[in-house]
């Protein structure tokens, strides 16, 4: 099996020659080409494509999230791993939602950096942070999108559309706790907390407390 071909795009020139330094001892990995922006990253890629795109989230021209939304309509055989200064779970949830196999912070060590780059190579998908984790599981697992009440009334009961930690997650929720006391009660990180709140409003397709409980009660999941 030959190189995997890199193309590395980002408008940090001293970014770009940081990660060629960190891969020019990698036997298996090769950066082909870089780009500085969105744009020229596609030229890049309509004259020759490469095997995987390491690409930063934040770029002028296009960002990555285009870049990737783009790669993924015309190349989709064309891996995409995207950089990022930002663990927030809107971006996470733009770049799944956008089809990037990979979502790495630019503060990660080299070893967390080249096992991403490594599992997608090969055809898996690698996504850093707990916020991550559980998004990419909603997203990238196929979970049921169709309206919940429609759910409820299979066979199965209301509850069951929910896993414990949701249920553990709703209660709380339920009795005015914030994501910071939601964590110290569950022993989980407050972004966590974060996640499964984001997974859990997604399920019950509510914005804000009172539609929660209010679907709650319908579902007498309380």
């Amino acid at each position: 099996m030959g190189k995997t071909k890199i193309l590395l795009a980002d408008d940090h020139e001293l970014v770009r020659d940081g990660i060629i330094a960190l891969l020019e001892n990698e036997d298996k990995l090769e950066v082909v080409n870089e780009a500085a922006n969105g744009k020229e990253a596609l030229e890049i890629i309509e004259k020759s494509i490469p095997d995987l795109l390491i690409v930063d989230i934040r770029m002028p021209e296009l960002n990555g999230i285009e870049v990737v939304k783009k790669v993924k309509k015309d190349f989709p055989a064309l891996k995409t791993l995207v950089l990022s200064m930002h663990d927030s779970t809107e971006y996470v949830v733009q770049c799944v939602q956008a089809g990037a196999d990979g979502y790495l912070l630019k503060g990660s060590s080299k070893e967390e950096f080249l096992k991403a780059i490594y599992k997608i190579a090969d055809g898996g998908k690698y996504f850093a942070g707990d916020i991550s984790a559980i998004i990419v599981n909603n997203f990238v697992n196929g979970n049921p999108t169709q309206p919940v009440n429609q759910q409820a009334t299979k066979k199965e009961p209301a509850l069951d559309i929910l896993t414990k930690r949701e249920k553990q997650i709703l209660k709380l929720i339920l009795e005015g706790k914030n994501n910071q006391e939601i964590g110290e009660s569950l022993n989980i990180s407050k972004r966590t907390a974060e996640a499964h709140r984001f997974n859990l409003m997604k399920k019950l397709e509510v914005k804000n407390l009172m539609e929660l409980t209010r679907k709650s009660r319908e579902l007498n999941l309380i």
